[in-house]
């Protein structure tokens, strides 16, 4: 048992207060809130939306734009989470402020700001250019922060013999990116990808179909395909947009997650090889083909060889000691100072318009702070309670993970709210039928952030240290203890930061219900902000938000923090 504990390093994290970078990062968000709701009040007051054609000959032209909008968002995902995680996880001066920004703008309840986006985007850009770029930007919202604090968790976890190895071949930042940090985090990158395309379909349904009053901002899409379908109840038309979602999703799944995750494999921290391997017949088939050969021949590999020596030239070796210019450094700090009066001056407009919410409605604000919390804090709870174990079988079990992980994409993917109204009418009828219901959305959206990310962290526990616990004869609840729970808890933390940003932004639609012509809400905060963008009292929104924003910035900060910095000193694989 004792010979576990060594592969985990033991020393006592570093606690870390609350810094200038929370306010700044705070103080943006509150800026960025405030001009939208500004130039949400020029908005046109009429918009005409596209017809939507019911039949299956345009399902494959709506699919088409569909992955369109989630591949332009998730290539703007990856690259912002390649830069953005890399620069905080090793510039500790820089990480005092863009950890706080992005424990801040994952905390943004998107669903709430998108009539803001929208109606804002819509005053300076063309109809059209305005929803697809805010359909663009609402589903990079939904894929980008569970990515980034991916990144960056695999970069802070870096095993210390390795980044010895890397000083003493003296790797430049490119090759270190390449040979390194890269594959260290390609399995837990594969997997937050496959869960930020699932949560995507999510936003993107929102996104295609958002209408406010007489401006209709539709896509055409599959989201708009299967609203209008549901609008008109024709359920055949129903069926065949279910239908070509799951064929999408289960395409995906073939060309591109298993594969990637075959690929993957090679990449992880091991003494010995898994007995079963992760397979793909695709990427067999792929990686055997003569035209394969070929490309790597002629193409890639020439131009991979390019690359390198371009990003060589560009990045030296690290030199041993750099030495400062004052001039650049004062330089530096008076450029600061333009975009710092800016956000004062926008905190000032902003606390302003909260100047005009009243007493009573700052009271609502609090009740529905601590209902929502309650909730948010149950659905966290259910879901760590089955998708640890589950996420540990399908991570070391290939045989189930066959079986199981197209069936979980599916069921990730599929639109929760489309599925609302099903447990409403199941639901209404129990005494506090509507909180059971909102707590169930809010797991609905949130439980998959923590399956993807637990099924990520037991993928990667090392085979020889499984022969290990088998060597010595563990049983169960030891071996959990002394090598699984350890191994998954930077996964852990991970998935329930994201899990939990992830529940405060579906309250918004699980208090709020529009159902059967009538309108059903609870009390909450989310049920404050839908309400809020009904009724167009944008002073009530940003107040609301704000709390909301708050809120969460407070918990990462005082939690969730402080565990990944537990992950990163004390559960590291060494």
């Amino acid at each position: 048992m004792s010979q576990l504990r060594p592969h985990f390093h033991t020393e006592q994290p570093i606690r870390r207060a609350f810094s200038l970078g929370d306010g700044l990062a705070f103080l943006f968000v509150v800026v960025a809130l405030y001009v939208g709701a500004r130039l949400a009040l020029s908005a046109p007051e009429v918009v005409t939306g596209p017809t939507i054609v019911l039949t299956p000959r345009a399902l494959p032209w709506y699919a088409a734009l569909s992955v369109g909008r989630m591949t332009a968002a998730y290539v703007l995902s990856m690259l912002f989470t390649l830069v953005y995680g890399r620069i905080a996880a090793y510039n500790r001066r820089a990480e005092q402020v863009m950890m706080p920004l992005l424990d801040v703008l994952q905390s943004v309840p998107i669903l709430s700001f998108l009539p803001v986006v929208l109606l804002g985007l819509s005053a300076i850009l063309p109809e059209k250019a305005a929803a697809e770029f805010a359909a663009i930007v609402l589903i990079f919202t939904s894929q980008v922060w569970n990515l980034t604090f991916a990144w960056y968790q695999s970069l802070t976890t870096i095993p210390k013999e390795l980044r010895e190895a890397s000083s003493i071949f003296r790797l430049n930042t490119w090759m270190q990116f390449k040979t390194l940090e890269l594959p260290f985090a390609a399995i837990s990158l594969v997997w937050n990808s496959m869960m930020s395309w699932a949560g995507g379909w999510f936003f993107l349904m929102a996104a295609e179909i958002f209408t406010v009053g007489q401006r209709d901002f539709r896509l055409p899409g599959l989201g708009a395909f299967l609203h209008e379908a549901a609008e008109q109840n024709n359920f055949t038309a129903i069926a065949w947009g279910i239908g070509a979602l799951i064929l999408v999703i289960v395409l995906l799944d073939q060309l591109a997650w298993r594969p990637l995750l075959a690929w993957a494999d090679r990449f992880k921290v091991a003494m010995v090889d898994d007995a079963e391997p992760p397979t793909s017949w695709f990427y067999n088939a792929w990686h055997n083909a003569r035209l394969s050969h070929w490309l790597r021949r002629q193409v890639s590999d020439p131009l991979l060889e390019r690359v390198d020596q371009g990003f060589v030239r560009r990045f030296p070796m690290p030199e041993t000691s750099l030495t400062p210019i004052n001039r650049s450094i004062w330089i530096g700090r008076i450029m600061a100072l333009l975009p710092l009066a800016v956000l004062f001056y926008g905190a000032y407009r902003a606390g302003l318009l909260l100047f005009s919410v009243s007493l009573p409605q700052w009271q609502s604000i609090s009740l529905g702070l601590l209902a929502t919390l309650l909730r948010v804090t149950a659905a966290l709870i259910i879901a760590l309670g089955w998708t640890v174990p589950l996420g540990v079988a399908i991570g070391t079990n290939r045989r189930l993970a066959t079986l199981l992980q197209p069936l979980v994409q599916i069921a990730a993917s599929v639109p929760a709210t489309a599925l609302f109204p099903v447990l409403l009418l199941l639901i209404l009828r129990l005494p506090a039928g509507l909180n059971i219901a909102a707590v169930l959305l809010m797991l609905m959206g949130t439980q998959w952030y923590l399956l993807f990310n637990v099924i990520a962290g037991a993928s990667a526990i090392p085979q020889d240290l499984k022969y290990t616990t088998s060597l010595l004869q563990l049983g169960r609840w030891e071996r959990w203890r002394t090598l699984v729970l350890p191994a998954l808890f930077p996964y852990l933390v991970t998935g329930a930061i994201t899990a939990s940003g992830g529940a405060w932004n579906a309250s918004i639609v699980a208090e709020y219900v529009q159902f059967g012509g009538q309108t059903l809400q609870t009390i909450g905060l989310g049920a404050l902000i839908s309400e809020a963008t009904a009724q167009g009292d944008y002073a009530l929104l940003l107040a609301a938000t704000l709390t909301m924003v708050l809120a969460v910035i407070l918990i990462n900060r005082l939690v969730w923090r402080r565990l990944y910095l537990l992950a990163e000193e004390k559960y590291r694989m060494e």
